[in-house]
């Protein structure tokens, strides 16, 4: 997520090269969301040099792979879990949380086979869930089943908020590609462990966006005074401006609860020249 090529003037600054990205990503935010292990595992020495271009503090959350998630539907994936977590074991000591996506047609009937999942997976590892299957958001009894099961195994229930690029026209290519590909579902904010996760998919006007974030600032604050530690990652509809928004809606979370003295975020001055956990 930190190699997107637009954030170059914004985040890293002309004269940062490729390779020092995440570095100079991980200077500005706290933690950062990897897709890349959703469609290919990486080498060892690319697990490495992330691992030294990060402080002790810096949080990865990254995909299971698909092979796991949607071709094997967390089905006969023993091997394949292992040399996962084998592959990415220098970095278990910054691992904020692995997800595990699931594909829409994996419903209520496939339950049991996310159970195994979670009684095999490592117990020093923090598990986020993201479903997407329509019943898991009835609110009936299916849902409360995918809850429970969650509840009794500690693992997080991601929560995808992707009412503010729904609320754009489809005017512009890249909203029109997010309505496409998005999973427009509904926003049930539960946290069903200590590390609930929100993936917020902007509009591309930021009053818009502020209007839609009003909810979370209510609740953010209380999963803290809780003693949670959320993740909040943003995304725009093709993530160009991706850091100017998370930083905004992060100041107004500063602003809304000065009491909690949460880290200052901030994008370097254009003179030098998004996501981040709440932890």
């Amino acid at each position: 997520m930190w190699s997107h090529p637009h954030w170059q003037q914004s985040l890293y600054g002309r004269g940062c090269k490729s390779g020092e990205r995440l570095a100079r990503y991980a200077e500005v935010f706290h933690a950062v969301e990897g897709n890349t292990t959703f469609y290919a595992v990486p080498n060892a020495t690319t697990v490495r040099n992330w691992h030294a271009a990060t402080p002790e503090d810096f949080r990865f959350t990254f995909k299971l792979p698909q092979t796991i998630t949607h071709q094997h539907q967390l089905q006969h994936c023993d091997q394949l879990l292992a040399d996962f977590f084998t592959t990415l074991s220098p970095l278990a000591d910054k691992i904020g949380l692995w997800k595990v996506q699931l594909p829409a047609q994996f419903g209520p009937l496939a339950l049991p086979a996310l159970e195994r999942l979670l009684i095999r997976f490592p117990r020093q590892y923090p598990v986020g869930v993201e479903v997407r299957h329509p019943a898991f958001f009835a609110k009936g009894e299916e849902e409360q089943q995918l809850n429970r099961l969650l509840i009794e195994h500690g693992a997080n229930r991601i929560i995808m908020d992707s009412r503010p690029v729904f609320a754009a026209k489809p005017t512009t290519e890249a909203v029109i590609e997010a309505h496409q590909n998005k999973p427009r579902v509904p926003v049930h904010a539960i946290a069903t462990s200590t590390q609930p996760m929100i993936r917020f998919i902007g509009h591309p006007d930021d009053a818009s966006n502020d209007a839609f974030f009003a909810n979370w600032l209510a609740r953010l604050p209380l999963w803290l005074r809780a003693g949670k530690q959320p993740y909040l990652f943003v995304h725009t509809p093709d993530n160009n401006r991706a850091p100017e928004l998370a930083v905004r809606l992060y100041q107004q979370l500063l602003h809304h609860a000065p009491d909690l003295a949460l880290p200052n975020v901030e994008l370097p001055k254009p003179a030098d020249s998004a996501q981040f956990s709440l932890l």
